[in-house]
């Protein structure tokens, strides 16, 4: 029998090693033999078992409920690996207490446990249980996180459906260095316990991220993502339904990109202005292929902020579509335009291509993945997004590969997207919430995404997500709310997961959505200089009220504001915190962004306050606040309490100089009988202070609004001043 066992042990350890070739991270994190830790992993797939035996030294010990270890075949395995099993009962309560003596009484002892408590369903982290916390608090054994990625992948995971399994998959396990639990002393009981079971599941979250390798471009990140998903794998689809799988991307950026090299010298910025498209993701990355950086035009901007822009970028071509010109109606913004840059249509580029072109794109797609060399390191610019130019002149926000590929990973390590998803992606390429989570994410993490050209379509867009049985979509509060408004009950059948960000989630709108479709909003917080998501809820962690938590490896201070008592200024630093702005003062030239603390350090100049539990609460901008009379008041709040006096309009509030009280509020509205006298006895029953209600009230037809759908407040500055200005 022992013969047997070690002839099956060397047969398992021959796959692992030179049929499976796993990769091991780390193994220099592992302590010394004679201290005592406690191994928490990731749980995959039936193989998690045999592949920390394998590769983790010593001894282990397998905590496994005690119906499962009187099973024959478990008991063969864990004897065959030369393993330890502690049975365990989970329906007694004092079955920890039991292990925590056993591991004081063995100090030595390397105990694993997934502290998911089972095998994935999702592919990503499940609820994680505080009981590997606890034992670590009661013996003080240090915990050493450790990831196994790519074992979701095979025959013996439980994502049959989910993912494409295979027999072989890669796998690698990353080794973190050990970590120790920060629990102040005097909590005790039930209080410990929570602070305990928050420090794991964050712990948990920290290592998916950790592990992730963002030392890679873009390109890059896409052709590793098919080796699990195999280059036939249909992952982008718009209006045409002709769905664009990894290897037409790959032969298409190869194809494409060799003929846009000839107008754009390598390294440099170049003006990429398509609607979203199959088309316009293969531009995308085709310019990623070539090392060309992709500045998304806001081609809803006007023509004086895309110029600025290009100055800053330092832009002299512009890569768009006839088609889109057409249909789009910008033919005069293109005449305005080719007045100072060069317009390139895709059109005119694809009657280059010829056939022999196709066929060597066709061939080089199948060795890309072996042969295909950045030029580009990670740290270098992948994207140039534009402020929406909302508190001034747009600046250039200059992102770099380990930018993108940093929030991408966030995103996952926080939410469970997955490949038997369908993503939504209205907002448009132009708008960091379009470009990142919506384009990229989907290309690097294998999952399908709908691109679909405007998020102005109110009735369509809903009835999209019911044709193709959408489960994600982003937006805005804006169009969220025009959605919830005209979709049927049953558009929304399908859908697990809906973002809000880029502006204020209405406590009207989480109620219609949970209501009409009984789908929870998450709300989140972002900014397209930190890639752009830095706060969101997710299912596992969501708190009403709050934009969530700030995302795995980013770091914060919070400075006061004179005169805010309810919340501070807030700072972050982080691995998607972009490179910096192009300015029109310094052209072509990248300006970090920096801080008292140094570079690096972003100011979102966004007051807020964050709990005990880390949720972050938006009070503000820094700049939308108003000194009147010697008090400092929120033209945020304002504009909320007057949005629940007339909740089917949109509501501005700016402020013009005041003589006797230094600022005063003026209204900008698009409710036509709006009049002060309302507000102000809204504001009487509400017990709002007569300090926020504002002086002037200015209706107008439409108010304006960004791409985005936020109000675009430097114009209503203008229209303000021009009207009631003296």
């Amino acid at each position: 029998m022992e013969l047997f066992s070690r002839l099956v042990l060397r047969l398992v350890y021959f796959l692992f090693d030179s049929i499976l070739r796993v990769r091991v991270v780390g193994l220099e994190n592992v302590p010394p033999a004679n201290e005592s830790i406690l191994i928490v992993a990731n749980h995959q797939s039936f193989l998690d078992a045999p592949l920390l035996t394998r590769y983790l030294p010593g001894t282990l010990t397998f905590p496994i409920n005690t119906f499962i270890a009187r099973q024959k075949w478990i008991q063969t395995a864990m004897r065959i690996g030369g393993n330890k099993t502690f049975p365990l009962d989970p329906a007694n309560p004092l079955a920890i207490r039991a292990l925590i003596k056993h591991l004081e009484a063995n100090p030595d002892t390397r105990t694993v446990i997934f502290p998911e408590g089972r095998i994935t369903l999702t592919g990503r982290l499940m609820k994680v249980y505080e009981g590997a916390g606890l034992i670590a608090d009661k013996t003080g054994a240090k915990i050493l996180p450790v990831r196994i990625d790519g074992a979701e992948f095979s025959k013996l995971s439980r994502l049959g459906g989910v993912v494409p399994r295979t027999w072989l998959p890669r796998i690698t396990i990353t080794i973190l260095p050990p970590e120790t639990l920060d629990v102040d002393k005097k909590l005790k009981g039930r209080a410990r316990r929570q602070v305990i079971g928050k420090q794991m599941s964050q712990l948990m979250v920290d290592t998916e991220f950790k592990t992730r390798k963002l030392d890679r471009t873009l390109f890059e990140a896409m052709l590793d993502t098919t080796r699990h998903f195999g280059m036939n794998y249909p992952l982008v689809t718009d209006i045409e339904r002709k769905p664009l799988t990894y290897r037409k991307l790959c032969i298409g950026s190869h194809v494409l990109g060799e003929k846009l090299a000839h107008y754009v010298p390598e390294g440099k910025y170049v003006g990429l202005m398509l609607p979203n498209s199959v088309g316009a993701v293969v531009t995308f990355f085709a310019l990623q292929y070539i090392n060309r950086v992709p500045a998304m035009i806001n081609f809803s901007a006007g023509a004086q902020a895309i110029l600025a822009g290009c100055e800053a970028a330092e832009i002299t071509t512009i890569f768009t579509s006839r088609r889109f010109v057409e249909l789009g109606k910008l033919g005069g913004l293109v005449d305005q335009l080719r007045q100072k840059v060069t317009i390139v249509y895709l059109e005119e580029v694809r009657q280059d291509i010829s056939g022999f072109d196709k066929i060597a794109g066709l061939l080089r797609s199948y060795i890309m993945r072996q042969t295909y060399k950045s030029k580009a390191g990670a740290n270098d610019p992948a994207a140039v997004l534009f402020t929406s130019g909302s508190e001034g002149v747009p600046k250039g926000v200059v992102l770099s590969h380990k930018n993108l590929l940093a929030n991408c990973y966030q995103a996952a390590a926080t939410v469970d997207f997955n490949p038997a998803d369908k993503m939504l992606n209205a907002m448009p390429m132009f708008h960091a919430f379009g470009l990142i989570p919506g384009t990229i994410l989907p290309v690097v993490m294998g999952v399908p995404v709908f691109m679909y050209p405007s998020p102005l379509h109110f009735r369509i867009v809903p009835e999209l997500a019911y044709d193709i049985g959408a489960t994600l979509m982003f937006g805005t509060d804006t169009f969220l709310s025009r959605y919830g408004r005209y979709a049927h009950p049953y558009d929304m059948f399908r859908m697990r997961h809906v973002f809000a960000g880029a502006e204020k989630l209405k406590p009207e709108t989480r109620q219609l959505w949970a209501d009409k479709f009984g789908v929870r909003i998450l709300e989140g917080y972002g900014a397209t200089e930190a890639s752009p998501v830095v706060a969101v809820n997710s299912p596992m962690a969501c708190r009403h009220g709050t934009v969530g938590r700030l995302m795995p490896g980013m770091e914060y201070y919070l400075e006061t504001v004179k005169g805010v008592s309810d919340g501070k200024r807030l700072f972050i630093k982080g691995p998607n915190v972009m490179l910096g702005y192009l300015k029109t003062d310094k052209p072509g030239v990248i300006q970090p962004p920096v801080s008292k603390k140094g570079e690096g350090w972003y100011d979102t100049g966004d007051i807020v306050a964050i709990d005990e539990d880390g949720f972050v609460t938006i009070k503000g901008r820094a700049k939308r606040f108003a000194k009147i009379a010697g008090e400092m008041v929120s033209l945020g709040a304002v504009e909320d309490a007057i949005q629940t006096l007339w909740p089917d309009n949109r509501h501005a509030v700016v402020t013009l100089p005041d003589d006797k009280r230094g600022e005063k509020l003026v209204l900008v509205t698009d409710h036509h009988k709006a009049k002060r006298a309302d507000v102000m006895e809204h504001a009487k029953k509400t017990g709002l202070a007569e300090l926020y209600v504002p002086r002037d009230v200015l209706c107008v037809d439409k108010l304006p609004l960004l791409g985005s759908g936020k109000p675009d407040y430097p114009a209503i500055q203008k229209l303000v001043e021009k009207k009631l200005g003296s």
